[in-house]
């Protein structure tokens, strides 16, 4: 994980221009909007000392999506501001595992490095597998919202002990 640079409008777009990748999303994004995506992270890093960062192999250094920990408002839960950990893979990509190692490795950094007590993830219904990726790393519903004008499920977790990497099922 690293973070995005301008340099990385061209993957970016792709992934965001993806109508596929974006389907629980309220649009697809035009080069433009990708730009916008990209600035309101850096953004973010100068902020908040975090956002979404670019997931890159490995062993190759290629792009393969985006992960991170992002300060959201939910105005009907008990607190105003919570850590929410997001992630969007490039199609190519799913179903390898990368989105269960990007948040379980983000909820670590969320509670042992930054010490976030709570942390979510805000999902759309129908969005099963980022569901099951949620449930992977210890989150379970706690609610339920309207999130860019969408219902999303609200999953919730405390912070608690995470298993090790090696013990961390896969997608």
């Amino acid at each position: 994980m690293r973070e995005l640079s301008l340099d990385d409008l061209p993957f970016v777009h792709s992934m965001l221009g993806d109508p596929e990748v974006m389907r629980y999303y309220p649009r697809v994004l035009d080069r433009d909007a990708s730009m916008a995506w990209i600035e309101r992270q850096r953004a973010r890093y100068a902020d908040e000392g975090h956002g979404l960062w670019l997931l890159e192999e490995r062993e190759t250094g290629t792009p393969i999506g985006q992960a991170g920990l992002v300060m959201q408002e939910l105005r009907a839960f008990p607190h105003p501001r919570y850590p929410e950990i997001g992630w969007l893979l490039h199609r190519a990509f799913w179903k390898r595992g990368y989105a269960t190692e990007a948040a379980t490795r983000i909820r670590r950094y969320a509670e042992n490095m930054l010490g976030y007590p709570e942390v979510i993830s805000l999902v759309r219904p129908e969005n099963e597998p980022s569901q099951a990726v949620a449930r992977r790393i210890g989150m379970h519903v706690i609610g339920e919202t309207i999130f860019a004008s969408l219902p999303h499920l609200v999953f919730g977790a405390r912070r608690a002990h995470l298993p090790s990497p090696e013990q961390a099922p896969h997608e």
